[in-house]
């Protein structure tokens, strides 16, 4: 039985809660007595179908119902995660739990998505107390794995222990705060830099655009791999933060910043943010203009996940504890399932021909991998090159759409390892790669045989696999005819 998620208030953060909840295979139950939520929702679940899946090099499992529901008691009943969402008013938020532990259970947790109040102070005049954590996310919910987590000094650590696995279960890196404070972490520091941007517009000394260019361009990049300290350590060369922090001298006590000051949210201030940024973005509708965001957010993720840096340490650790295991050798083995990323697609809307090679590359690292040709192995000194591969491109694949890639081993003796996957979307073959590979001694970089383990294990599978019919176009060439065979 999944789990069920019950989200409460369904703007756009509660509608990327729905979606994340959702697309990692829970119930959803979602209320807002807001005409325009059903629709939020509808729209927030089709950018998540298409952006998140492809964030993994794993399968999601399969996308749990979302159901809007009439009454509070309706979603929360039964719930093993409740979501608030509503806006930023401390006594609707009380109201709004208040009535909650009327219907929820015991053991549920409870979990308020406020940028700046305490968890202390969201309890209120409830008769129970259940303890009231808060889980704020960085946006859009559905692709960044942030949450910042924090509970009242007399919660119990069990419960934190418990959200943080749950959290995890369903993609994200929660960060415990140790200390109540508002704003929490990456509130603080966003409002900082929001502060300073605003006083750079007042006083007329940049644009939006301008203040906008000069984060993404710099050092927007290198705070999302290293962090602040991190990306500061760096500046400082082989001597590090200090000799970064010796750099600045007496700089840091100079007036750079306005820090808490904020300037008056005058009229005049707020028409020359709207149309400063409207100048700056253009006149791309704000669907285009979150799908390009997404797809641009997946390709920065999937970077990181490369170098398991940043954001991508989590990403990679939750496709660890997912990935296909060898199984049954006596049928062709799952080397991939997975979903189309957002940028592996190409101007014709479908994913392009050199990310069939990447997808199929991957299928042969992880059967490397199962056979035992792992990190160590390859530490030790040896490993397969490619030498030879074909690929036949037979349906066309869009973002956000599952695959599976199948593998058979047709040769396993000696130094050479031939393989031919089979890319299928549910029952349609999708693509095909053949692949030769062969042994090779890290050291001379020339063929050598396999160890003793890897070469039982290769002829153990090739046996395996050669009682299997063989499969349609091994053996093809460019050009071939369709009802050609092969040689």
């Amino acid at each position: 039985m999944s789990r069920v998620a019950a989200i409460l208030g369904a703007g756009w953060i509660g509608a990327g809660w729905a979606a994340r909840f959702a697309l990692m295979g829970w119930e959803v139950r979602v209320f807002d007595t807001d005409p325009a939520a059903a629709a939020r929702v509808d729209a927030v679940l089709g950018h998540a179908r298409r952006a998140l899946p492809g964030l993994f090099d794993t399968a999601l499992p399969p996308e749990g119902a979302v159901i809007l529901a009439d009454k509070i008691s309706q979603a929360v009943r039964g719930a093993d995660w409740i979501q608030e969402s509503v806006p930023e008013r401390l006594d609707l938020k009380r109201t709004l739990f208040q009535k909650v532990q009327e219907h929820c259970a015991d053991e549920v947790i409870l979990a308020s998505s406020t940028a700046g109040f305490l968890p202390s102070a969201l309890q209120g005049p409830a008769a129970r107390r259940c303890p009231i954590l808060v889980a704020r996310p960085a946006d859009p919910v559905y692709l960044l794995p942030l949450v910042e987590l924090a509970a009242a000094p007399d919660a119990p650590a069990e419960t934190l222990a418990r959200a943080r696995g749950l959290l995890a279960e369903i993609g994200m890196a929660p960060l415990e705060i140790g200390h109540e404070i508002e704003g929490h972490v990456a509130g603080r520091l966003i409002e900082a830099a929001w502060r300073e941007a605003l006083w750079l517009v007042e006083d007329g000394i940049a644009t939006t655009g301008e203040i906008d260019r000069a984060i993404r361009l710099g050092p927007g990049l290198s705070l999302a791999q290293g962090g602040l300290f991190g990306a500061r350590r760096l500046a400082g060369g082989e001597e590090g933060l200090s000799q970064a922090l010796a750099r600045l001298g007496s700089g840091l006590g100079a007036p750079l910043s306005h820090l808490t000051d904020v300037p008056e949210a005058t009229e005049t201030l707020a028409r020359t943010l709207a149309e400063q940024t409207g100048a700056a973005v253009g006149d791309l509708p704000a669907d285009a203009q979150l799908r390009q965001r997404d797809t641009d957010l997946v390709a920065l993720l999937r970077a990181l996940k490369g170098t398991d840096s940043g954001a991508g340490a989590p990403l990679n650790a939750f496709d660890a504890a997912r990935r296909p295991e060898l199984g049954d050798i006596t049928r062709p083995i799952v080397t991939q399932h997975r979903a189309v990323p957002a940028d592996w697609t190409d101007y014709n809307g479908h994913m392009t021909e050199s990310r069939y090679l990447n997808a199929f590359a991957d299928a042969t690292d992880r059967f490397m991998a199962m056979i035992g040709c792992d990190a160590d192995y390859i530490a030790a000194g040896a490993s397969f090159f490619t030498a030879e591969t074909h690929i036949r491109h037979l349906a066309e694949l869009r973002a956000g759409q599952r695959f599976r890639i199948e593998t058979t081993l047709l040769e396993g003796t000696g130094r050479k390892m031939h393989l031919f996957h089979r890319m299928l979307a549910d029952d349609t073959l999708a693509a095909t790669g053949e692949h030769l590979l062969i042994h090779v001694s890290l050291a001379t970089r020339r063929a050598a045989p396999p160890g003793p383990e890897l070469a039982r294990r290769l002829a153990e599978i090739a046996a395996a696999h050669a009682a299997q019919p063989r499969p349609d176009g091994v053996g093809r060439a460019v050009g071939q005819r369709p009802d050609q065979k092969p040689g």
